[in-house]
C-alpha cells in the first residue's frame, strides 16, 4: 500500500451542512494549499472541483471491502496527494454510510466496513475528525425528504416505528470512528452549534484557525414543500423518470405553496422520545475521552 498523507476528516454526517463545509474548502483551495494541504471532497452539489469518487463498502458486500474496496479507495486517495503538501483534508457525507437504511431501523449498518476501508486506503494516520450530529427527528425527517425529490418512495408513516426503535445511535458511530480510524481528538458539533464553516476547519485542523480564511455566501436551500414532494411523487408513481432540471423545476413551482400536508411527521409522542433519547445520546458523547463536544 502507498504511504499517503497524514489526514483530517470532515464526516459530514447528512443533512448538517456539509455542502457549504465543502464551498468552503474551494473557496480557499489556493491559500490551503500554500499551507501545505491536500484537499479531497466531492462536487455533489455543484461545489467547485469537487471530483472524490471514494467507493465504499455497502450493506450487502462489507465482507469484500479489503478485496473489493481496498485498492480503488487508497488509488482514489492518492489522486489528491501532491509532493510538496504535509496533510491532506479530507470531506466525504457519505464516509459513515448512507440514509437509505433509516426507515428500515438501521443507523449506517455498513460503517464499520466503511471506516476500516477508509483507515486501510489512507496509509497514513487520521490525526482528528469532526462530525456534525443532529437530533434525530429532523435528522430522519430530512433524509426522507431529501430522497423523496429524486426517487419514488413509500409513505413516511410506514418506516416510522422502525426509525423510533433504530437499532443505534451517534454515540455507537463515535465509537466505531475510534475504533477503526484511531483518531487522536474527534469534535462532536451539535447541529445548531456549527456556525461558520471556516470556525469548523479551525476545530478540524487548529493550526488553521488563525489562517485568514474566506467564508463565502450562504446559498440558499430551496427544500421541497409538502405539495412539491406529493406533485414529484405522484410523477415517480406513475413510472416516470425525471432529470435532475425536471425535478428541481417542480421543486421551484411550489416553492410558494408551504401548507402542510403532513408528509413527513412524527406524533407528538413519538418526537418526545427521541428529543429525548438524542439529548441522552449527547450525554454520552460528553463523557467519551479524546471527544471535543460542542453543544
Amino acid at each position: 500500500m502507498t504511504q499517503g498523507k497524514p489526514l483530517y476528516v470532515h464526516l459530514g454526517a447528512h443533512r448538517t451542512g456539509t455542502s457549504s463545509f465543502q464551498m468552503m474548502l474551494a473557496e480557499n483551495r489556493d491559500l490551503l494549499a500554500a499551507q501545505g494541504y491536500d484537499l479531497a471532497y466531492p462536487g455533489r452539489d455543484d461545489i467547485p472541483q469537487g471530483d472524490l469518487r471514494l467507493k465504499l463498502p455497502d450493506p450487502r458486500n462489507m465482507g469484500q471491502w479489503e478485496r473489493r474496496f481496498l485498492p480503488a479507495a487508497a488509488t482514489e486517495l492518492q489522486r489528491f496527494v501532491t509532493p510538496d503538501s504535509h496533510a491532506m483534508i479530507l470531506s466525504e457525507e457519505n464516509i459513515p454510510g448512507r440514509m437509505i437504511h433509516f426507515p428500515a431501523g438501521q443507523f449506517y449498518p455498513a460503517a464499520e466496513a466503511r471506516l476500516q476501508t477508509l483507515a486501510a486506503a489512507a496509509g497514513a494516520p487520521v490525526l482528528r475528525a469532526v462530525l456534525v450530529v443532529r437530533d434525530y427527528t429532523d435528522l430522519y425527517i430530512s433524509a426522507y425528504r431529501k430522497r423523496a425529490e429524486d426517487n419514488k418512495s413509500p409513505a413516511f408513516a410506514e418506516g416510522r416505528h422502525n426509525m423510533l426503535h433504530m437499532d443505534r445511535g451517534w454515540p455507537d458511530l463515535v465509537r466505531l470512528v475510534f475504533q477503526y480510524l484511531k483518531v487522536q481528538e474527534l469534535v462532536v458539533i451539535d447541529y445548531p452549534r456549527r456556525g461558520r464553516s471556516v470556525d469548523i476547519l479551525g476545530m478540524l485542523v487548529p493550526e488553521l484557525a488563525e489562517v485568514p480564511l474566506r467564508e463565502p455566501a450562504r446559498r440558499m436551500n430551496h427544500s421541497a414543500t409538502d405539495a412539491a414532494l406529493l406533485a414529484l411523487q405522484e410523477r415517480y408513481s406513475a413510472g416516470e423518470t425525471l432529470e435532475r432540471e425536471a425535478w428541481q423545476q417542480i421543486i421551484a413551482a411550489h416553492r410558494d405553496d408551504i401548507t402542510s400536508r403532513g408528509v413527513s411527521e412524527f406524533t407528538k409522542r413519538q418526537t418526545r422520545i427521541l428529543e429525548g433519547r438524542y439529548k441522552e445520546h449527547l450525554d454520552e458523547i460528553e463523557l467519551m475521552p479524546a471527544v471535543m463536544l460542542l453543544r
